[in-house]
């Protein structure tokens, strides 16, 4: 569960954020007073409540009480991120053209001033006339004197100096805030409907080469197809496996490893929606490390059970020996660094204890930076999950700040390290820039 520090932060993002979409999605497009900006504000406030309310609720909901939360929650959450991105992209091309709009509202009132003086003085009886309908202020008028000398009257003219109408301005400041919304509106929501087609439909097929060195030369041609990051929950379920599953079935490959985050509930919560595991087939069988999502729900032996259950294999801080055409492969895996909180966590020592240092080693390992440590350790290959990808651009270039390698293939010291986009998301069912994907690493010796 989340902490309350962390539910102030999330409600206040959420009313700064919703606060500037109140000033360019309202504001900008509406009348004061009008119709348009008091729904628009009553649907900026709703929206404000229900983005950080679909978070921090889910995990006391559930996954089958929430589900009625989490789709409109969630897609709202994907819309409020696609409207933030367009309407910063567009705040350039928008202070330009409101530039514009002031020098032309500068050039109106400037030729204005030069049309007719503001003050023009008019001397009494010597012929000086006020033109006919021109409003006139008197200023100083000396007619009637004691003494009787001539009278000299001032008055300023007023006709003939028009004003610009500010219905005028308003209407082109309206004029750029709507195209401007209507812009970035219909770009958010077609950019969230892309995105939710390709986090629903099937993974992509991945097919990765990776050479290593210490490979003994019978094991060449092995191939693991690599999954992470299921997160099956109120979105994603049983259904889901199924399709995962069969895909993976007619790759027909010799190792399946499944590297964290199963899902986003306890494993009697969701415990039905992995039972397809039970379907996979593969040459040596099917390996299973531990993800941070394992350790949220204080469920992890939970999940490890189910799995065993299933027919799969938990690499828990430990290591088998694949046996394939006569030559041997270490297959090792380790606990998520979020296990540490619970009195857990990865052991390398333990997990690669008593192995032979002259044979390759392919680690399983849910998140990217655990490979320094296993470079430490005379890791050959690891193999992880965590990132998504970034799973929604413009979220990935934050990712590839925290991770080595935010996906694909990569090294860190003399480690090669692969990590996939994994097949599920993790809050809005949106994947843009970041397909999922199974992955079928094939070794092949140098």
């Amino acid at each position: 569960m989340l902490g309350i520090g962390l539910y102030a932060a999330m409600v206040a993002g959420s009313a700064l954020f919703h606060f500037y979409l109140w000033v360019r999605l309202v504001r900008d497009t509406t009348r004061p007073g009008g119709t348009g900006r008091r729904w628009g504000t009553v649907a900026i406030v709703i929206s404000a409540a229900v983005a950080p309310a679909t978070r921090i609720l889910m995990p006391y909901l559930g996954p089958e009480n929430g589900r009625w939360l989490a789709w409109p929650g969630y897609i709202l959450i994907g819309v409020i991120l696609y409207l933030l991105t367009g309407l910063a992209l567009a705040e350039i091309p928008r202070a330009l053209a409101v530039r514009r709009i002031r020098a032309a509202e500068r050039a109106a009132q400037g030729a204005v001033n030069a049309m007719v003086p503001v003050d023009t003085m008019v001397p009494a009886g010597t012929g000086g006339a006020v033109p006919a309908g021109a409003g006139t202020d008197p200023l100083d008028d000396t007619s009637g004197t004691p003494d009787g000398t001539e009278s000299t009257r001032r008055v300023r003219i007023t006709r003939g100096r028009p004003t610009i109408r500010p219905v005028a301005t308003m209407d082109r400041r309206l004029f750029l805030g709507r195209t401007v919304g209507a812009a970035v509106g219909t770009a958010a929501l077609a950019t969230t409907g892309y995105g939710m087609s390709s986090a629903l439909g099937d993974p992509v097929i991945k097919r990765v080469p990776v050479r290593l060195p210490r490979l003994d030369p019978r094991v060449t041609g092995l191939r693991i197809a690599t999954i992470s990051d299921l997160h099956l929950g109120p979105i994603l379920g049983r259904s889901h496996t199924e399709r995962v599953v069969r895909l993976i079935n007619r790759l027909e490959p010799d190792l399946v490893a499944i590297v964290g985050d199963l899902a986003d509930g306890t494993s009697a919560q969701l415990g039905h929606a992995i039972t397809p595991f039970r379907s996979l087939e593969s040459r040596h069988g099917t390996f299973f490390a531990t993800g941070n999502h394992e350790y949220f729900y204080d469920d992890v032996q939970g999940w490890v059970e189910e799995l065993r259950d299933l027919g799969v294999r938990p690499l828990l801080n430990e290591r088998v020996e694949i046996h394939h055409n006569g030559g041997l492969l270490d297959l090792a895996g380790v606990e998520d660094v979020t296990g540490e909180e619970h009195d857990r966590g990865p052991d390398f020592t333990r997990a690669l204890a008593g192995r032979d240092a002259d044979r390759a080693v392919v680690l399983l390992a849910h998140q990217p930076v655990l490979a320094e440590q296993a470079s430490d350790h005379g890791v050959d290959l690891q193999l992880s999950g965590h990132t998504h990808g970034g799973q929604m651009f413009p979220l990935n270039a934050i990712a590839a700040l925290s991770n080595p390698v935010l996906s694909g293939l990569g090294r860190v010291g003399d480690t090669q390290l692969y990590v996939t986009k994994g097949v599920g998301t993790f809050g809005p069912p949106l994947r843009v820039g970041a397909a999922p994907d199974i992955s079928v690493i094939e070794l092949h010796g140098t």
